[in-house]
């Protein structure tokens, strides 16, 4: 079974992480996971690229892939669990469910809560889209 964990950091996306690592003996098979992290593009402005050149932005979206995955990656390693690990960048919720379609994944595994400035605003408004899109079952773990 290849499974989609996606993770931005938030104790909510790292509540998944710990999930499957405790439940993973429901599985007959040892899963096979896609740690995924996916930003929103920086928004491109107007003589941005006089400012500010491709090699920065990819910088600066390879660090903060880094940190949102540094704290799963740590308990997959602790717990012997094998993964690829995926930096993306585009709409999250389209992008999590692209990739879990691109890699044939049976299941997608996320938080209810993350990060984004709207999901504070609107509880867990990036998973409830990952519902709403997904033709893969979905299991939200709060």
């Amino acid at each position: 079974m290849r499974i989609l964990l996606a993770v931005d950091g938030s104790k909510h996306s790292l509540n998944a992480v710990q999930f499957l690592l405790e439940h993973s003996g429901w599985l007959r098979d040892k899963p096979e996971l896609d740690l995924v992290t996916v930003h929103l593009p920086v928004p491109k402005l107007p003589g941005m690229g006089a400012a500010v050149g491709k090699a920065q932005v990819d910088k600066y979206y390879q660090e903060e892939s880094e940190r949102c995955l540094a704290e799963a990656r740590n308990k997959l390693d602790a717990a012997g669990v094998r993964f690829e690990a995926y930096a993306l960048v585009g709409p999250v919720a389209e992008t999590l469910v692209k990739h879990a379609k691109d890699r044939r994944c049976d299941l997608i595994c996320i938080g209810t809560r993350g990060l984004s400035d709207l999901g504070k605003a609107l509880l867990g408004s990036t998973a409830s889209k990952v519902v709403h899109i997904s033709d893969i079952p979905v299991l939200l773990v709060k």
